[in-house]
């Protein structure tokens, strides 16, 4: 099987092209699972299929590294733009739309020598509401959304925003005595990804406000643990900011792997991503 290596800002995935690839669903996880192992197969946060679609341009079928199904991903749809693109599957730069999860995003590729450098999605609009995020609906019933909301975790109290961006999120604030780069992140996440209150498990991003145009955030993804960044956290991260009254409404987000510019449009209601997209390699494996 072909594969080709790629990443956005460090989150980096396994990319097939699911139409000369057909794979029986029933093994997927298991092919997922062993391509993600860094030692073991090619090494990546997961995998992803890109497959043809009535509806859309294309199709991307994601998956985690331990062999889950995701919603969505940020910085993979970023990789997809460019692999179909580079690939001759498609020449379209502006509004080329990819579904995931049966819902489509729209994206505006950069060129440079004719090869994709740098992608602007239309993330969609944020979901805020708790039942639809989901968080757990007999707790927060009475709420329309989850702004600063305290929950206890091993020795800590913190404060949490939930958004949906196609996939849960929960972000929390830290301070400058945290220390983000030192911040025992496995510890917290793994609580966070597995709490009662998140039916479908969540992602957890840990987030330090610069100042009014820029944060750093590290991300404790359900499915893979840490990486090095997360397309759909840098989204959320920027709605919670403006939520809390931190941030403008476009920001960079510095994560480990790089920088990824995020605006909310209060008129639309959309959230725009733009950020890099890179190939590392290609190559065939067996499975």
């Amino acid at each position: 099987m072909e594969f080709t290596k790629m990443h956005g800002a460090g989150n980096d995935y396994i990319y097939i092209d699911g139409a000369k690839n057909v794979i029986p669903e029933v093994i997927k996880p298991e092919v997922v699972r062993k391509l993600s192992d860094r030692h073991f197969g090619i090494g990546g946060d997961g995998v992803i299929f890109i497959n043809p679609i009535e509806g859309a341009d294309f199709e991307m079928e994601m998956y985690n590294a331990d062999g889950s199904r995701g919603e969505m991903c940020g910085n993979g749809i970023r990789c997809v733009a460019k692999y179909v693109y580079d690939h001759g599957m498609t020449d379209k730069t502006k509004d080329l739309a990819i579904s995931s999860f049966g819902r489509n995003r729209y994206l505006d590729l950069t060129v440079s020598g004719g090869k994709v450098t740098m992608v602007r999605v239309n993330m969609g609009a944020p979901i805020l509401e708790p039942a639809k995020i989901p968080v757990e609906e007999s707790k927060f019933r009475d709420k329309d959304r989850i702004v600063d909301y305290p929950i206890p975790i091993e020795d800590r109290n913190f404060r949490m925003t939930c958004v949906s961006m196609g996939n849960p999120h929960a972000v929390v604030f830290v301070t400058d005595q945290d220390n983000l780069s030192e911040f025992p992140l496995e510890k917290y996440g793994k609580k966070f990804e597995n709490h009662p209150y998140f039916p479908q498990k969540t992602n957890t991003e840990f987030v330090h406000v610069d100042d009014r145009k820029n944060v750093h955030m590290r991300v404790w993804e359900r499915g893979s643990g840490e990486t090095l960044a997360c397309g759909t956290g840098c989204c959320a991260t920027a709605v919670a900011c403006i939520l809390n009254d931190l941030t403008e409404d476009e920001i960079t987000v510095h994560v480990l792997g790089g920088d990824i510019i995020c605006r909310w449009d209060r008129q639309s209601g959309d959230v725009y991503m733009t950020g890099p997209a890179e190939t590392v390699f290609e190559g065939s494996v067996e499975i």
